[in-house]
C-alpha cells in the first residue's frame, strides 16, 4: 500500500512539473507579444496580421472552452450519444460561419472605417451618429462575457481541485492570475498565439487518450462493459442518437441541440478572429484548418464519453462527477496502465488550455468594448492610444476580479451559465451580423431592434417564470437561442422595412464589399 502511495505521489509530482512549465510558457508568450503592441490595432486585432493556422486554431480554441473536454464527454458518459446533437449543431454552425461570414465580415470591417471591434463595426456599418448601437452592443458584450468568463474560471478551479485536491478557491486563484497575466501583457497577439498552442494541445489530447484507452479495454469488450455499467436502456439505447438516457429523444430536444449552431455568427470573440486575418489567401487556409479541427475535436470528445464508460468500469461516475470522465481517463491511463505521468500532466494541461483559451478571449473582447467603444467612442473621443491601452488593461483586471468573485461559489452551474451567455450573444448579435452582410435594406433602426429584441427574448425565456413558477424555457424544453434568433431576425426585417431606407453612401459601401470593388488585402 505504501509503495502504491509513493508511486501516486511521484506521478502527482510530474503532473505538477508539467503544469508549472505550461503555465510559465503561456506567460512568456504574453511578455514577448507585448513588445509588438505599438497601437490599439495591434493590441485588439494583432495589426490584422494573423496567419491562417493561428487564426483557425485560435478561433476554435477560444470557442470550445472546457465544455468540449468536460461538458460534452460527461453528458455522453451519463446519457448516451443522443447528447451529440449539440455537437452536430455546433459543427454545422462552424462550417457556415467560416464559409459565409468570415470573408465578408473581414472586408466590411475594413471598409467600415477600419473597425476594430464588433460594436464599432455596427456603428460604422449603419452610420450611427448618436452612438446608440455602440453603447447597446458594448454593454451587452460586457454583461454576458462577465458571466461567461466566470464559468471558465470556475471550470479551471474545479480542474485543479480534482487533479491536485487543492482547495477550490486556491485553485481558482492560480488559474485566474495566469490568464490575467498574459492577457494583460500581450493583448490580442498573445491571446491568439497561446490559443494556437492550446488548440494544438487540445487536439493531441483528444486524439491520443480515447484511442489508447480503447486499445487497452479492447473494442470487442466495449459493448459488454457498457451494458455491465448499468446504462439506462442498455448499450443499444446508449449508442443511439435518438435516445436520451434510455428515453426517446423528442423533436424539440433535437431542435434545441441543433440551435446551438446559430450562436456562431454572433460571438464577438470568434468574429474578431475573422477581422484580424492578414489577407484573403490566409483566410481561405483558415477555413479548411478550422473545419477539420472542429470536426475531429467534436467526434473525439463524443468518443471519450463512450470509451470512458467502458474503460473506467467498474468505476461509475455519478452525482455531478460525470464531467470528470476525461480527467479520470488521463490519470488512470498514464499513471496506472502506461507509466508516463509527465504525459498525463501535459494532457491535463490540454483541459486547462480549453478553459484558458476561452477566458482570455472574453477578457480581451470585454476590455476592447469598454476602452475602445465606450471610453474612446462615447466618453472621450480624443483619447490617445496610451490612454486606451491603460483603460483596456484596467478593464481586464476589473472584469477578471468580478468574474473571479462570481466563480468563488464551487457549486455554480458552469453549463447553465455558458448556455445562457451563448444564447444571449447569439440572439442579440447573430441576426444583425448576418443581415448587415447580406441584406442591403438593413438599416440603423432595424439593427437596434434586432440586438435589443434578441437579448431581451433570451432573458424573458430563461429567467421570468410565466407558467406556474416555470420559465418558458423549462416548460417547453426549447433552447432560448432558437427563439431569440427568430425574434431578432423578424424584428430587423420588419423594422427596416417600416423605416427609411439606408442612405446612398451606406448602399455604396455594401456594394463595394459584396462586389469586392476594393482591394482589402494588406500590401
Amino acid at each position: 500500500m505504501r509503495g502504491e502511495n509513493e508511486k501516486m505521489s511521484d506521478s502527482i509530482g510530474w503532473i505538477i512539473v508539467a503544469f508549472v512549465l505550461y503555465l510559465l510558457a503561456m506567460i512568456v508568450i504574453g511578455a514577448l507579444c507585448a513588445k509588438k503592441n505599438n497601437s490599439t490595432e495591434d493590441y485588439f486585432l494583432g495589426g490584422r496580421k494573423l496567419g491562417g493556422f493561428v487564426a483557425a486554431l485560435s478561433a476554435q480554441a477560444s470557442d470550445m472552452s472546457g465544455w468540449l473536454l468536460m461538458g460534452l464527454p460527461g453528458s455522453i458518459y451519463a446519457l448516451g450519444t443522443g447528447q451529440a446533437w449539440i455537437a452536430v449543431g455546433l459543427f454545422i454552425g462552424t462550417v457556415l460561419n467560416w464559409l459565409f461570414i468570415s470573408g465578408r465580415l473581414r472586408r466590411y470591417t475594413i471598409r467600415a472605417n477600419n473597425s476594430l471591434t464588433l460594436p464599432t463595426y455596427f456603428e460604422n456599418r449603419f452610420h450611427d451618429k448618436k452612438r446608440i448601437l455602440l453603447f447597446i452592443s458594448s454593454v451587452t458584450i460586457v454583461v454576458f462575457f462577465l458571466v461567461y468568463t466566470a464559468s471558465a474560471l470556475a471550470a479551471g478551479g474545479k480542474l485543479f481541485n480534482s487533479v491536485f485536491n487543492v482547495d477550490y478557491r486556491i485553485a481558482l486563484t492560480i488559474g485566474a492570475i495566469v490568464i490575467l497575466a498574459y492577457t494583460f501583457l500581450g493583448g490580442f497577439l498573445a491571446v491568439c498565439t497561446t490559443d494556437f498552442v492550446q488548440g494544438t494541445l487540445m487536439l493531441v489530447a483528444l486524439l491520443v487518450v480515447p484511442i489508447a484507452a480503447l486499445a487497452i479495454v479492447s473494442p470487442s469488450n466495449v459493448i459488454t462493459s457498457i451494458d455491465a455499467s448499468g446504462v439506462a436502456g442498455g448499450s443499444k439505447a446508449f449508442l443511439s442518437m435518438f435516445s436520451n438516457g434510455g428515453e426517446p429523444y423528442r423533436a424539440v430536444d433535437i431542435i434545441s441541440g441543433l440551435a446551438w449552431g446559430l450562436g456562431y455568427c454572433g460571438m464577438p470573440h470568434i468574429l474578431v478572429r475573422f477581422m484580424a486575418v492578414k489577407n484573403e489567401k490566409e483566410l481561405n487556409k483558415s477555413k479548411g484548418v478550422a473545419i477539420i479541427w472542429v470536426f475531429l475535436s467534436l467526434v473525439l470528445a463524443c468518443a471519450i464519453g463512450v470509451v470512458g464508460r467502458a474503460y473506467l468500469f467498474p468505476e461509475i461516475l455519478s452525482g455531478g462527477e460525470e464531467e470528470k470522465v476525461f480527467i479520470n481517463m488521463i490519470i488512470k491511463l498514464f499513471t496506472s496502465d502506461i507509466k508516463a505521468p509527465i504525459v498525463a500532466g501535459l494532457f491535463l494541461c490540454g483541459i486547462l488550455a480549453a478553459i484558458m483559451s476561452t477566458a482570455d478571449s472574453q477578457l480581451l473582447v470585454s476590455a476592447s468594448s469598454v476602452a475602445e467603444d465606450i471610453v474612446k467612442g462615447i466618453v472621450k473621443k480624443d483619447a490617445k492610444d496610451a490612454t486606451v491601452f491603460r483603460i483596456s488593461r484596467i478593464t481586464v483586471v476589473v472584469i477578471a476580479v468580478l468574474a473571479y468573485l462570481i466563480a468563488l461559489d464551487p457549486n455554480s452551474s458552469i453549463m447553465g451559465l455558458v448556455s445562457n451567455a451563448w444564447a444571449g450573444l447569439g440572439a442579440a448579435f447573430g441576426p444583425t451580423v448576418l443581415l448587415s452582410l447580406y441584406w442591403k435594406r438593413t438599416n440603423f433602426q432595424g439593427a437596434v431592434a434586432g440586438i435589443a429584441s434578441g437579448a431581451l427574448t433570451v432573458i424573458i425565456w430563461d429567467y421570468i417564470p410565466f407558467l406556474d413558477g416555470k420559465t418558458l424555457g423549462s416548460a417547453t424544453g426549447l433552447y432560448s437561442l432558437a427563439v431569440g434568433f427568430a425574434v431578432s431576425l423578424l424584428a430587423i426585417v420588419i423594422v427596416s422595412l417600416l423605416t427609411p431606407a439606408p442612405s446612398e453612401e451606406m448602399v455604396e459601401e455594401f456594394d463595394d464589399v459584396s462586389q469586392k470593388r476594393i482591394n482589402f488585402d494588406e500590401e
